[in-house]
């Protein structure tokens, strides 16, 4: 009796390492969608760069890019001009540059840049 005994538990011990191979199939599904993450993380960034160019053609803009600081909206605003960046109640946005007047030009997390009035912003 005592060798069915044996022979029992490594059936459950098979068994049961059939079934990690089953969760193995799953986490390799997991490591799929980071890959596909990673895929899309490629293309915001090349939509980013889009962005910039277009951003640097609208407003004639020849220096470096740099972050100044960093600002969360106040309310929500929607663009009047074309050069206006919409924007939404909380949203944080990276202040690149000021203007002579009371705005700001601001980039947000999609990368579009615009201005935006100081009044509507709350510096950290």
């Amino acid at each position: 009796r005592e060798e069915d005994h044996k022979y029992k538990t490594w059936m459950l011990k098979f068994l049961m390492a059939k079934e990690d191979k089953d969760q193995r199939k799953s986490s390799n599904d997991v490591e799929r969608n980071i890959f596909k993450v990673k895929k899309s993380n490629a293309e915001k960034s090349k939509k980013m760069g889009k962005e910039e160019k277009v951003f640097r053609e609208t407003f004639m803009y020849d220096k470096e890019i740099s972050v100044i600081n960093t600002a969360t909206a106040e309310c929500s605003v929607p663009s009047k001009r074309r050069v206006d960046l919409p924007v939404t109640a909380g949203e944080q946005l990276d202040v690149i540059d000021v203007t002579e007047d009371n705005a700001v030009i601001c980039r947000n997390s999609e990368g579009r840049y615009g201005y935006v009035l100081v009044e509507h912003l709350n510096f950290r």
